[in-house]
This record gives structure tokens, C-alpha cells and sequence, in this order.
């Protein structure tokens, strides 16, 4: 492309800089024949094989303990240089290297996926709080940069790069960090590294590859020199600008990188399009769907506040009706038992009046009658007698019943006495006394209606 081949006349040494270049490799040479590592790249490939083995077979804390020797540096000191020992996956091929980091982001992922007790259960309740904060604040990249890459975002591998943007995008409680991330790591890669220093350091720690007679740093591959380069910077866009960007609500900004790219050609930028177009698409539907789904729902908490308004308004309005006729039935009945003065007091109490004159009448004329039939009829018999208790009977219960009717408060006394009593035979103590007082009060009965027969025989 236009701007790697700018970028390759850049650093094409001409003149007087082939001098400097010469003097700069061979200075690298030096530096790297110098020095010793302390993992071989056979070791480095034994311990991934182990840690692989021991992630298939879902061995997760081991696999993580096994895999963190070759990715964390060292900690017993400075070399004679005093430059920090780096990671041994530094030194590694790029293959290598870029296995190693696959599967450790692989192991980061698995365990991100475990159930937070079965997490807590395998890494401890702090460590499995660790791993995953690391992960979902991003810090995970940073990591990445600074182990393995000497902190320089350009030279990260793009299939490092890929790994690290699906496992924040899977993760990541927001892209804003996957999204800064991806953005350095783009620009970067596009810009050449002009810090000998650091040139000088990641010398030191990668291996020169013995194929290409070059070092095999990131400088050369960080762009889209080879097809695979090629392939692996469209998917990083691909994750930019159709899964990043578009978690940040940014689509004016994706189609804008999309249409200004100079890596994608009009083939690729026509798809990126179409599928930004469609995923927007999609998008708004399932916005539209969101709406019509909580307007719905609105709608049936509205009808439900009205169903519920418009029964409690039936519930009070039929709880008046019975309260009012209840009201009414009270008063017909309090007039019907004589409680209130009617609207014609008078006639009513001459008729009150008038039937208990009536009342005495009758019983007046029953007694001064009843000795003339004792002296003109000869003594009455046992039926007869019985038919006059039963008559006696009948006038005291309708007496009884007609004063009840002018004062309800004779029954409400009536009741009390009745339960005065029941209360009385409740208790033990007082139980023998009244029925010894009922047994002699039933004697002295029987005794004066024995005497009262004899007096009538005769």
C-alpha cells in the first residue's frame, strides 16, 4: 500500500545513514549475541504445552500457574546493564509468542465464564476478584503491553491485538477502554518507531529470526506488508469500527473511518458499509420493538389503573346503597317498635291505649266469671284444667311480647338476667347452695299445689 511503502522509504538508510545503519545492526548484533537468556525457546514451547494441556482438560488454576512464569518478568533484579530482566515470552518467536498470549486470554476468558461460586471455589474469593476486575476494567491490555511488548503499543502482535479487543468486548463493563486501546494501537502501528532506545532494548530481548536474517520485532509487522498482515488489520477494523464504535453509540464516527480507511479497498469498505448499514437497521428495529413493547405495557398498567379505579367507585357506590337502605329499614322499624314519636302521636297511643283497656276487659271479665262457673258447673276436669294453664299461658307470652314491643329494653334485661344467672352456675362454689335453695323451693311448690288440689276436690 501507499502509506507502507512510504513508510519502508522512511527507513531505507541512503548516503551517510547506511553508515549509521550498518553501526546500529551491528551494535544490535552484539547485543543480542551478548546476552543469555534464562528460558530457552524450548522450554518456553514445553510449558505452553503443558498449560494446554492442562486448560483442555478445564484445569483452569493450574493452567493460569503454569502459563504466568513465561509471561511475568522476573523479579530477582537488574542485569549488568541495569536494564529489568522483561518477560521470558519476550524472547520467544512470534508464533510462539503469540500462542502464549492466545492462551492466556483464552484461560482470562474461561475463567470470566466460570459461576461466581464455582470461581470463588477454584481461585480463591481474591484472586477470582482479581482476574475478573483486571478483565472488565481493561487493565488486562495494559498488562499485555507492558510484559510482552516492552510497553510499546505498535509492536503488539494483531493477533494479540484481535484476542484482547473480543475478550473486553465479551467482558468489559464498557468499550470506552477497548475503544482507546484500539485507536493508539492503530495509530502507532501506522507510525514509524524512531526511539533507538527502545530499539536497542527490544533487540536485546527478541530472537533474531534465522530465516529472514532480520530481527523479529514488530516493526515490520505491525502494518500490511503480507496478506496475513492484511487480513489481520481488516479484522482489527472489523472489530473497530462494527462491534467497538457501534457499543459506543458512535456511527456517524464508524462510517466516517469506514469510507477515509486507506487499508480497506472499495470491495471491503462496500461490505463494511452494508453490514454498518444493516446492524444500524437492525438496531432501530429492535428500539422500535422496545418502544412498542413498553408502550404496551403502559398502556396495560393504565387500563389496570382504570379497571381498578372504576371497581372500588362500583364497591363504594353499592356499600352506600346498603348502608342507606340499612339506614332506612332502622327507622322504618324503630317507628314500627315505637322508639320515635310518629307523626300522629295521639291516635297512637289512644290504640296503645285502647287495646291494653281491651287486655284488662277480657281478664276482668275471665275472673268475675270464673266464680259463677265454680258455683253453676260441677268441678272441671284434668283436659279443662290444662286448657285454662295453656290460656294463661298465651295471654302472659303475648303480655309479655306486646310490652317488649313498647320497651325493647325489658328483652335486653331479660338477657342479662339470663346470663347473670349462667354465670352464676358457672361457679363451683355457689352451684350446691342454689340447688339445695331449689330443691327445698320445689318441695314448698309441690306441697301448696298439692293442698291447692285438695281444696279444689272439695
Amino acid at each position: 500500500m501507499a502509506f507502507d511503502g512510504s513508510f519502508s522509504a522512511t527507513l531505507s538508510p541512503t548516503g551517510s545513514e547506511a553508515f549509521g545503519s550498518h553501526v546500529l545492526s551491528s551494535s544490535i548484533s552484539s547485543l543480542v549475541s551478548s546476552t543469555n537468556p534464562r528460558v530457552a525457546p524450548s522450554q518456553i514451547s514445553k510449558t505452553y504445552r503443558q498449560a494446554s494441556q492442562l486448560f483442555l482438560t478445564r484445569r483452569l488454576p493450574e493452567a493460569l500457574s503454569t502459563l504466568l512464569p513465561l509471561i511475568t518478568p522476573s523479579t530477582e533484579g537488574d542485569d549488568v546493564n541495569g536494564l529489568t530482566e522483561p518477560a521470558p515470552v519476550v524472547r520467544a518467536s512470534r508464533a510462539t509468542r503469540i500462542k502464549v498470549w492466545s492462551l492466556y486470554l483464552t484461560i482470562l476468558n474461561a475463567i470470566l465464564e466460570l459461576d461466581p461460586e464455582e470461581g470463588k471455589d477454584a481461585f480463591g474469593t481474591q484472586e477470582w476478584r482479581t482476574l475478573c476486575q483486571k478483565v472488565r476494567s481493561g487493565d488486562v491490555w495494559e498488562e499485555v503491553v507492558q510484559f510482552g511488548y516492552h510497553g510499546v503499543e505498535g509492536d503488539v502482535d494483531s493477533d494479540v491485538v484481535i484476542n484482547l479487543a473480543t475478550l473486553l468486548l465479551s467482558h468489559a463493563r464498557s468499550q470506552i477502554v477497548n475503544q482507546k486501546r484500539l485507536e493508539n494501537y492503530l495509530a502507532a502501528s501506522n507510525t514509524p518507531n524512531l526511539d533507538i532506545s527502545r530499539q536497542l532494548e527490544a533487540a536485546r530481548s527478541y530472537r533474531p529470526s534465522s530465516r529472514s536474517g532480520r530481527s523479529a520485532s514488530k516493526g515490520a509487522a505491525s502494518g500490511a506488508d503480507t496478506p496475513r498482515d492484511l487480513n489481520a488489520r481488516v479484522k482489527i477494523l472489523e472489530l473497530y469500527t462494527l462491534h467497538v464504535l457501534l457499543r459506543n453509540n458512535e456511527w456517524d464516527y464508524a462510517r466516517e473511518f469506514i469510507s477515509v480507511s486507506s487499508v480497506l479497498d472499495e470491495e471491503r469498505r462496500e461490505a463494511f458499509l452494508q453490514a454498518l448499514q444493516s446492524l444500524q437497521e437492525e438496531q432501530q428495529a429492535v428500539q422500535q420493538r422496545e418502544r412498542e413493547e413498553q408502550q404496551r405495557q403502559e398502556d396495560y398498567l393504565r387500563k389496570d389503573i382504570e379497571d381498578a379505579g372504576r371497581l372500588r367507585a362500583e364497591n363504594e357506590a353499592r356499600e352506600h346503597r346498603r348502608l342507606e337502605e340499612e339506614r332506612v329499614k332502622r327507622e322504618a322499624s324503630e317507628v314500627d317498635y315505637g322508639i320515635e314519636q310518629s307523626p300522629h302521636p295521639p291516635s297512637t297511643s289512644k290504640a296503645r291505649s285502647s287495646r291494653n283497656n281491651s287486655a284488662l276487659s277480657r281478664q276482668s271479665q275471665s275472673a268475675s266469671s270464673t266464680p259463677k262457673a265454680k258455683k253453676s258447673l260441677a268441678p272441671l276436669s284434668l283436659g279443662a284444667r290444662a286448657a285454662i294453664i295453656i290460656a294463661n299461658l298465651r295471654n302472659v307470652i303475648e303480655q309479655i311480647g306486646s310490652s317488649l314491643r313498647t320497651n325493647p329494653m325489658l328483652l335486653m334485661r331479660l338477657v342479662a338476667f339470663v346470663v347473670s344467672i349462667i354465670l352464676v352456675f358457672s361457679r363451683r362454689d355457689l352451684r350446691e347452695p342454689i340447688r339445695r335453695i331449689l330443691r327445698s323451693g320445689w318441695k314448698k311448690v309441690k306441697q301448696t299445689a298439692g293442698m291447692g288440689v285438695k281444696v279444689t276436690y272439695i
